[in-house]
């Protein structure tokens, strides 16, 4: 019996639970629910609770804890002589041929299965006629292990099946029997939903803690090797590997045109970004009618929605050639010679079509925050005698500054953390440079490719990434941070 069998039988117990809880409920107080503690509905979900979280958790305990005590049984059928010549890697290995052996062994017939626990040799052929392919040579004694591996997970799998579905079989008996009308089941059904509530906040807040931490201790493994200062105040960016004819060639790892990439180019894309969505959301909130409202503002929102991917190949086919010629053309005309002053891959090209890709975020966050403005404000200045444009402009939009701040820096956070449409259209050159028609970098992509390949994080190319990965940490941390202190000023000075 698979797990998604086993959770769909619990799941049926606690609606059953459901339904016989709410109908207990009312039976002991004789149909009149006022006499009652709770809702119905409340009793239910309270049998409900109690058939299924503790059979889940059994599950979950059973399903993460039974593999392992499997494997080490596993491990103990291998012979001492074969344990004593192998290495850690190499039984691990041996491990994993028997779990593919044991996987064959469930495909043959009983013909076949007699056959092969003659031995490796015969049983070799009959799993490639079922297309199990081995990760190395098999030996005679790993046939018995595989039936031993077999064996014990049947077992496994018929002792959870008992146990999951029987805790929840007991589990429905014992909300069952508790059910009476002094029972405060609300309490017991909201204190559970408080319990995952918390929970669900614990596991993202330790999600957060434990990458955070992780990117801290390789970090300090890449500063051991490289001093910070060189990191961080360095203009050069060459991680170059390190060779027989030049062991000294550990490479410069310069931040400072990295960063001024990421940057610049966010720059850039916020120049674009700003005006157009800060006009789309005015325009939205304050002059459009609202059947023009409800096509236009999800036909503007279909862009965020875009993958990054397509952001970046628009950029390389389309936006990035339509620049270059277009500047060939305008030398063209200046000077009578045909030469590009812009690349087709160049800051201006990522962020131009970045800033497209954020427009979304911009109107649709600043349209929230203005729409926000409290009616009366509109009301008491139109009443002055100010018209809708003068509205808009003295007492609207500095009534919405700050909110429309936080929005445009959360904006940027996000717009420093792109990776595609820089890879497509920027390029990959590590350089400082303050001409937007050439190509730069961002942190991100440098990321991407210092991790790229079959690599071990034993070296500082390698090593690189992650204190490149927090440095961006905290720049974006410090963005969302400020915006959000923005944001909550906004708010309880207007609400």
């Amino acid at each position: 019996m698979s797990a998604t069998t086993i959770i769909a039988i619990v799941l049926v117990i606690g609606a059953v639970g459901y339904l016989a809880g709410a109908a207990r409920a009312r039976m002991v107080v004789g149909g009149e629910t006022a006499k009652l503690h709770s809702r119905p509905g409340y009793y239910g979900s309270f049998i409900l609770i109690w058939a299924t979280l503790p059979a889940l958790l059994l599950l979950v305990a059973w399903s993460s804890f039974a593999p392992v005590l499997i494997d080490n049984q596993v491990r103990d059928t291998i012979p001492e002589s074969v344990r004593a010549e192998q290495s850690a890697t190499q039984q691990d290995l041996s491990i994993n041929i028997v779990e593919a052996i044991a996987e064959g062994l469930r495909l043959l017939d009983e013909r076949e299965l007699q056959q092969a626990t003659a031995g490796f040799v015969l049983l070799r052929p009959l799993l490639a006629d079922k297309g199990v392919a081995l990760a190395g040579n098999g030996e005679d004694w790993m046939i018995a292990s595989a039936q031993q591996l077999n064996a014990l997970r049947d077992t496994n799998i018929i002792w959870k099946s008992i146990a999951v579905i029987g805790l929840s079989i007991v589990g429905f008996t014992a909300g069952l029997l508790q059910i009476r009308a002094q029972l405060r089941a609300r309490n017991r059904v909201e204190g559970v939903i408080h319990a995952g509530l918390v929970l669900a906040s614990t596991v993202a807040i330790l999600t957060t803690v434990g990458i955070v931490l992780s990117m801290i201790s390789e970090t300090g493994r890449f500063f051991s090797s490289v001093p910070p200062q060189e990191f961080f105040f360095g203009t050069v960016w060459d991680p170059r590997f390190a060779n027989a004819e030049d062991p000294d060639a550990a490479g410069q790892f310069g931040l400072i045109p990295l960063l001024a990439g990421t940057l610049y180019i966010a720059f850039v894309a916020m120049l674009v970004a700003v005006p157009i969505g800060l006009f789309a959301a005015i325009y939205m909130a304050e002059y459009a009618s609202s059947r023009f409202r409800s096509i236009a503002k999800p036909l503007l929102e279909v862009l965020a929605g875009i993958p990054t991917i397509v952001y970046g190949f628009f950029a390389l086919v389309t936006v990035g050639p339509f620049l270059r010629d277009l500047s060939g053309q305008i030398a063209g005309i200046a000077t009578g010679e045909v030469s590009s002053f812009i690349s087709a891959t160049s800051v201006l090209t990522a962020g131009l079509v970045m800033g497209i890709m954020l427009v979304p975020f911009v109107s649709s966050l600043s349209d929230d925050i203005i729409s926000a403005v409290p009616r009366s404000m509109r009301d008491g200045s139109l009443g002055l005698g100010a018209t809708r444009s003068e509205t808009v402009k003295r007492v609207i939009l500095p009534a919405a500054l700050p909110g429309v701040v936080g929005a445009l820096l959360m904006t940027a956070s996000r717009a420093i953390g792109e990776t595609m449409i820089v890879v497509m259209a920027a390029g990959v050159a590590a350089r400082l440079s303050i001409n937007p028609f050439e190509p730069m970098t961002t942190v991100t992509v440098k990321i991407v490719s210092q991790l790229t390949g079959d690599l071990e994080f034993t070296s500082p190319q390698t090593l690189v990434a992650f204190a490149l990965g927090l440095t961006l940490f905290f720049i974006t941390l410090a963005l969302n941070v400020y915006a959000l202190y923005i944001v909550r000023k906004y708010r309880e000075q207007y609400e």
